[in-house]
């Protein structure tokens, strides 16, 4: 088995789940409790699951949610201390007070130039408003001057977006496809394809993002964006294709089959994609599954998978993979 890097491993914190306790709106209520369990577990329980899916190193994000900056510093306190006591084990990407973005890039700073986070993670979208909106770029700038990745996931659809998945079927239905099964991930394309028409990558050149989910449905559909995009209007120097191919990095966190794994293969650059498994969501024994069957699909040679498998993330982020 190769060492094992992932970026899509995920944890809560207990002020946020005192926050979210006893709330029907707490979106972990849909979830069996041993979720939650191993979402505020950071030590022997975390690292049990690791080692059953031969993980070497997990760089660790908090779950989704808007929450404020003190909340955000004081989870993000928490996560260093964690990584201390684990420092081979684990490593961090920063929570951020989006809606507060001087705040949010002040905080990335603290977090990489302090606690030595690697980037940070997050949420898709604020209460359904994107980050094309200028006034969010000081964050942008911030992980542009850094040179730290942002990793840009899923986040659970607004209130005001819940009817366009409600219909005739029930309400489990009308929520996951709002949420794993479908809106998550088309949510998380449109909000990369508005970054790119809005200019963000012409004005911030160098800025690294990361999407999840083999792509979240952008390899599928990508040259026929990139043959459309010439007709929206946007006067840009860097086209989209270019964008994607030196700007985006993909993991593919939650999608074991070689289907998109293949899809994916043929629009970016090996050195762009890397291994996840969106733990405790998906099991750390099933993605060393999904491992063995890239490695026997004929699909890619032994350099290509020790780079998808653990190189790539040690080039983007700095860290190294323990070596058994």
């Amino acid at each position: 088995m190769y060492p094992l890097i992932t970026l899509e491993e995920h944890y809560l914190s207990n002020d946020v789940r005192k926050l979210r306790e006893g709330s029907s709106s707490n979106p972990y209520n849909r979830f069996p409790p041993i979720i939650t369990t191993q979402l505020l577990d950071l030590s022997d329980l975390r690292l049990k699951d690791m080692d059953a899916g031969s993980v070497s190193l997990q760089i660790v994000s908090h779950g989704p949610g808007n929450f404020p900056p003190e909340l955000c510093h004081a989870g993000n306190d928490h996560l260093s201390a964690a990584i201390q006591q684990h420092p081979t084990r684990l490593a961090g990407w920063a929570m951020l007070p989006m809606s507060q973005p001087t705040q949010a890039a002040d905080e990335l700073t603290r977090c990489v130039q302090q606690l030595g986070f690697r980037g940070a993670l997050i949420d898709n979208h604020l209460d359904g408003r994107f980050y094309d909106d200028a006034s969010y770029w000081p964050v942008f700038a911030r992980a542009h001057d850094l040179d730290v990745p942002l990793y840009l996931h899923p986040t659970f659809a607004p209130a005001a977006l819940q009817p366009h998945y409600s219909g005739n079927f029930s309400d489990a239905a009308a929520f996951w496809m709002g949420h794993a099964s479908w809106g998550w991930h088309s949510e998380t394309a449109l909000h990369l394809l508005r970054l790119w028409a809005a200019g963000v990558f012409d004005r911030f050149p160098r800025l690294k993002l990361v999407v999840g989910h083999m792509g979240e449905m952008l390899p599928f559909q990508l040259d026929r964006i990139c043959g459309q995009a010439r007709a929206w209007g946007t006067e840009l120097r860097r086209d989209l294709r270019t964008v994607w191919e030196e700007n985006v990095w993909v993991t593919t966190s939650g999608m074991f089959s070689l289907a998109p794994l293949a899809c994916l293969l043929r629009v970016s650059p090996i050195e762009k994609i890397m291994y996840s498994v969106d733990y405790p969501f998906s099991t750390n024994e099933k993605g060393a599954a999904f491992v063995e069957e890239m490695d026997k699909s004929g699909l890619l040679t032994t350099e290509q998978m020790e780079m998808i498998c653990y190189k790539n993330a040690e080039n983007l982020l700095g860290v190294n993979a323990p070596k058994s």
